[in-house]
């Protein structure tokens, strides 16, 4: 009989187990614990959102002329005939949801997710076709101060999780008459430049100009380089704003630097805009990246709201952080003899009911269990055997100097849990 091929992972997934140090599952929970204890600390709810949407949920909120719905989007026709996608970001789902689900009745609203995520791209280091993200999002808040929590927020969260060598570069996009005044001026430099762009960058001319100022290709470099900043254009209002919140970070010990070609390239952005980056991860070195998105939910068909947030890689991050202790149990059991087997099932349930980590060794010799109970990390191991039973005792050993004393079994959970 031919032997069945196993079915292979799909290209740009994976799959993770934890147990061991340098496992890499280790580090992703680690990045989501701390997450969220830090959205805690900042009075944000968890919220969650369908892993798909109808179709139009994305292509309106991204754009269709972006690389994400043009060529990166997983969308199908379902069987009741409509197009959904499923989810390239989280944005544009929570704010579908606070225009149907009645949210803005809390605005401002402070709310923070983290899950997977899915684009069909070219793997690279940090990047997957299914990937996952922390979110973080301030909606019905149009002050500057949001602005500045989020980003104090992000800064923490690094902070937690020990990852140096991150920069915060900062821009704004002004107002929206900031940001058209500043569009036409790039739009006539880029004209006058447009034999020497690339042929990206000549599409995104008609489609995207702002986008042109972050082209990789060495032909639009030096094109770019000479565009004009921002601050040109920026009216009272817009350079006030920003003001507030380069001075809040102050206030608050962040360290910034300014990236006056940082940008976003969807009419709906403005104000603020910002990247933690690293030069520890390649070319891809954004791990924690967002802005102010005043009209993305208008776009959705909703009221005129401001709104800002942030996204940051989880596998991205986990590739920053060191290995992390990994859980190990408290005590291993080690039963030997089916009627001491029985007993310790009843044993291991009450200890884990009071709290207690626990493991059993079920195969092996007693050395082989010893070992494994040895290996495994644990503090303390419970030998069980038929002397042991027939005593009404079971013998508890500290792992670390081998010092055994005998417990009554009565007694075991109260006195292991004083150990």
């Amino acid at each position: 009989m031919a032997r069945l091929e196993t079915p292979r992972p799909v290209r740009g997934t994976q799959d993770m187990l934890g147990g061991a140090p340098d496992a890499f599952q280790e580090r992703f929970a680690h990045v989501v614990a701390a997450f969220d204890r830090v959205r805690r600390l900042y009075g944000f709810q968890r919220v969650e959102v369908p892993v798909f949407e109808g179709t139009a949920v994305f292509a309106r909120s991204l754009g269709e002329s972006t690389d994400v719905v043009s060529k990166e989007m997983y969308t199908f026709e379902d069987r009741g005939g409509d197009s959904i996608t499923l989810r390239p970001e989280f944005t544009a789902g929570i704010s579908r949801a606070y225009i149907t689900e009645g949210w803005q009745q809390y605005a401002p609203l402070k709310v923070a997710t983290h899950g997977p995520l899915f684009r069909y791209e070219r793997p690279q280091k940090g990047r997957f076709r299914q990937f996952h993200q922390l979110d973080a999002e301030i909606i019905g808040a149009g002050e500057p101060g949001a602005d500045v929590e989020l980003l104090v927020m992000g800064d923490q969260l690094l902070r937690e999780l020990r990852i140096e060598g991150v920069t915060l570069t900062l821009n704004t996009l002004g107002d929206a008459e900031s940001r058209e005044a500043w569009r036409a001026a790039l739009i006539a430099h880029f004209q006058a430049h447009r034999g020497d762009l690339s042929e990206d960058s000549v599409e995104r001319l008609a489609k995207n100009p702002l986008r042109i100022l972050d082209s990789k290709d060495p032909r639009d470099r030096p094109i770019a380089d000479s565009a004009p900043d921002i601050d040109a254009y920026l009216t009272d209002a817009a350079r006030s704003f920003f003001d507030k919140v380069t001075s809040g970070l102050d206030a608050a010990g962040v360290a910034w630097e300014r990236n006056a070609r940082l940008v976003r390239g969807l009419d709906y952005y403005r104000h603020t805009a910002f990247e933690f980056v690293t030069d520890r991860l390649g070319a891809q070195g954004t791990v924690l990246g967002g802005g102010r998105y005043d009209g993305l939910i208008e776009n959705l068909g909703g009221p005129a709201t401001p709104a800002v947030g942030w996204a940051a890689g989880i596998e991205r991050l986990a590739m920053l952080v060191d290995a992390v202790e990994v859980d190990k149990p408290a005590i291993v059991l080690i039963p030997m003899g089916e009627a001491a087997e029985a007993r310790a099932t009843g044993i291991i349930a009450d200890l884990r009911r009071a709290g207690i980590a626990c493991d059993m060794g079920y195969r092996g010799n007693m050395k082989k269990r010893m070992q494994r109970a040895n290996a495994s990390g644990a503090g303390w191991a419970i030998i069980l055997g038929d002397d042991e039973l027939a005593r009404g005792e079971a013998a508890v050993r500290n792992l670390g100097t081998g010092e055994q004393q005998a417990v009554a079994l009565d007694a075991l959970v109260g006195t292991v849990t004083a150990l």
